[in-house]
């Protein structure tokens, strides 16, 4: 006969606990791979913005630090001519960037242009950027460097206003 001090299992009046699955997320992998990848997003971000190679020429301006991403024009060697990273023909920059800006003419744009262009191939796209009503056109250079440090990019901005192209 089993008392109240028997070790034995009791079939009187207590049911028997059952296991119950744990229904809570463990969220610390979720975290750590969250993190990883926001590293790798933030090395590689950068690296991603321009893809056409352009070799640009070497200024002496001073390096401008934006935090807004602008529109980039870039004409490679061959005089191609890129809105980011999409080629296109000279007549059709005009109407892409007031359709991405929405007419905003205080709109940043940028102009990269190969060391190797005729000057009037850089000027006839500023023109047309110019023509389109946009007012703060800048060019984009490389710092000269000493040895084979590799240079950092700068940008000169000017306004531009409506029949007086520089």
């Amino acid at each position: 006969m089993a008392g109240p001090l028997s070790s034995g299992p009791s079939r009187g009046g207590r049911r028997q606990r059952r296991f119950r699955p744990n229904s809570d997320i463990n969220v610390t992998p979720l975290v750590d791979v969250m993190l990883v990848l926001l590293i790798i997003f933030m090395v590689t971000a950068p690296m991603l913005t321009v893809g056409v190679p352009v070799d640009l020429p070497k200024t002496q301006a001073a390096q401008m630090n934006d935090q807004v991403e602008p529109l980039v024009i870039s004409i490679d060697a061959k005089g191609n001519v890129f809105l980011q990273e999409t080629e296109m023909k000279v007549e059709e920059v005009a109407a892409r960037l007031k359709a991405i800006t929405g007419n905003n003419a205080d709109a940043k744009i940028y102009v990269r242009g190969d060391k190797k262009l005729a000057y009037g191939q850089v000027m006839e796209i500023m023109g047309a950027v110019a023509a389109a009503g946009f007012s703060r056109v800048s060019l984009i250079a490389e710092l000269p460097t000493p040895g084979k440090v590799p240079a950092s990019k700068t940008v000169k901005e000017e306004p531009l206003k409506r029949g007086n192209v520089r």
